[in-house]
């Protein structure tokens, strides 16, 4: 078992219980999955972008991406219904964990001038979306063989019913907010 998952299980849980007086271990919030997006819309021109954001997030998350494809034709942007404009990797279980882990404690530390990350990113029914503007900051990455630094969207779900109990259960987890002033 992941020591990410150990913790939420062995002390995360229980404090959940004991601040929203939840009767059974079950009505906890907890993680259900992370989806990490990384769209690619220079693609259209040249799809070796395409190839090349596919192994970043193979290289970040450990399982191979799906990629996305345009719903609607955008003339304004030469795009066209199922071009190929992005990738996206779904994680669950241990492997959500993992690079949950990873997130916390290695990766967003490595950011220059971090201050934590935003508390208004939450979309109403407990889910946390977080923006990432260079991949480079993942310590997998190599940097001589970026061709192009780009950002990527790490999309959070949690069970929880509120904003409220997301926040405390990410920041249990280890999500460093931002701290108002």
């Amino acid at each position: 078992m992941n020591r990410l998952h150990e913790k939420y299980i062995n002390e995360i849980q229980p404090a959940l219980m004991e601040k929203y007086n939840y009767s059974t271990p079950m009505m906890c919030p907890k993680m259900v999955k992370i989806v990490v997006n990384m769209g690619v819309g220079d693609s259209i021109a040249n799809s070796k972008l395409l190839d090349d954001a596919v192994s970043d997030l193979t290289q970040l998350t450990g399982q191979k991406p799906v990629i996305t494809t345009a719903k609607k034709s955008i003339a304004n942007f030469k795009l066209r219904e199922g071009m190929k404009i992005g990738a996206k990797v779904t994680l669950r279980g241990e492997r959500m964990y993992e690079f949950l882990d990873k997130l916390v404690s290695i990766t967003l530390p490595r950011v220059r001038d971090f201050r934590g990350v935003s508390d208004k990113a939450f979309d109403g029914r407990g889910n946390y979306t977080l923006g990432v503007k260079e991949q480079i900051i993942f310590p997998e990455i190599n940097l001589d063989k970026v061709s192009k630094v780009r950002g990527l969207d790490i999309c959070m779900v949690t069970t929880a019913k509120t904003d409220e109990e997301a926040r405390e259960l990410l920041k249990l987890i280890g999500v460093p907010f931002a701290h108002k002033e």
